[in-house]
């Protein structure tokens, strides 16, 4: 098992880094997302209505190989790529097999910009993948270093990542715990109680992963720092009763480096900010998406957490959570149930509300121009 890339790959990564820089990378996304086989020119209207809707959707699957299933919705581009889980990974060469066999039959498909493909890196206890980065956000934090260790946990998750093939982490996680054995802080997922230590530690990371080519996640907006050790959105519904004044002051106060620094995506909470909105959780809410977009002025790609989350349980079926999301104002909605099913049937609830009009459709293809550009550049 290596933690980092091979020398010909780590090479192929800095050559790539300088390219970008001298102007020679990828094409723009109205030249390279969207092409039809054998032609130059590229629209979205080549794209039928599920592969309109699929360029917003991760999908993920069970065990170690992908189902044909999912091989044809990446080979007919109804889907914008896959997230990976520790059940999909035996070793770094089986899964560095399987993306390979993924971008091959993406070869084919008319969207060409890279499929989008990811897992959670964090480091310490929450790794996919063997190797770096093996701190934990808390022992980076705690370190007699935190920005020597910020760097290279970043580089590290990066190289490791990018050595097989994948092109985003979601991390880091920019929560600002508030005691010791929270919901944050008992898988040392946070750096500090400091927000301006989670500030500087987050946007390093960000720095050093993109860096190497690995499009970064900062999450989960506005932040689940004030989350107990019990308030698991993956398990129920969270509400979080903190002013807005110290969601601002606090617990948004890293997204405004992460956002300086670059960071290509943001996944947002699915807890319910009463002090923000009190009917909605944050990745549901047009209010909280727009905290984001219009007070912290961040202009990339949004994520959903997990589309099957119980913090969702009063909000209907995958159908209904998805075409909500995206009414919100998120890009990219995270089908990570591991079943394909549950990204088909996102896809064909976005693509009959585009149809019927229950979608606006001039703001969902903004979001997917979004996730075009950062497909695009990577």
């Amino acid at each position: 098992m290596r933690s980092t890339p091979p020398l010909s790959r780590r090479a192929a990564l800095i050559a790539g880094t300088a390219a970008l820089a001298a102007g020679l990378g990828p094409a723009t996304a109205s030249e390279a997302a969207v092409r039809r086989p054998g032609s130059s020119r590229s629209r979205v209207a080549a794209l039928s209505p599920q592969q309109r809707a699929g360029q917003c959707v991760i999908h993920s699957y069970p065990g170690l190989t992908p189902p044909s299933s999912l091989m044809s919705a990446i080979r007919e581009g109804r889907t914008a790529g896959v997230i990976f889980f520790g059940e999909n990974i035996q070793n770094l060469t089986q899964i560095e097999g399987v993306i390979q066999s993924m971008n091959a039959a993406h070869a084919s498909s008319p969207v060409q910009a890279p499929l989008l493909l990811m897992t959670d890196q964090e480091g310490g206890m929450v790794r996919r993948l063997p190797g770096e980065p093996v701190m934990s956000a808390k022992d980076v934090g705690a370190s007699a270093d935190p920005h020597q260790w910020a760097d290279f946990t970043g580089s590290g998750a990066g190289m490791n990542l990018a050595g097989i093939g994948m092109n985003v982490n979601l991390a880091p996680v920019l929560d600002v715990y508030r005691r010791d054995g929270d919901f944050t802080d008992q898988y040392e997922r946070s750096y500090s109680k400091s927000a301006a230590a989670v500030a500087s530690c987050g946007s390093t990371f960000i720095t050093a992963q993109q860096g190497v080519g690995v499009a970064a996640t900062a999450k989960h907006f506005p932040g689940l720092g004030p989350a107990t050790a019990s308030q698991n959105t993956d398990l129920r519904p969270v509400t979080i009763t903190t002013s807005a004044a110290t969601l601002r002051s606090v617990d948004e106060a890293p997204y405004r480096d992460a956002i300086a620094a670059g960071t290509k995506l943001v996944m947002l909470s699915w807890a319910t900010y009463t002090a923000l909105d009190s009917t909605r959780p944050a990745g549901l809410s047009p209010t909280v998406v727009g905290e984001l977009r219009n007070r912290l002025g961040y202009t990339g790609v949004t994520i959903t957490d997990a589309l099957e989350a119980g913090a969702l349980q009063s909000f209907g079926s995958t159908s209904q959570r998805a075409v909500t999301a995206a009414s919100a104002g998120m890009d990219l909605l995270l089908c990570s149930s591991r079943n394909v099913s549950q990204g088909d049937e996102a896809v064909s609830a976005l693509s009959d509300a585009l149809t019927s009009g229950g979608l606006d459709g001039a703001a969902f293809d903004a979001a997917a121009a979004r996730v075009a550009a950062l497909r695009a550049g990577l």
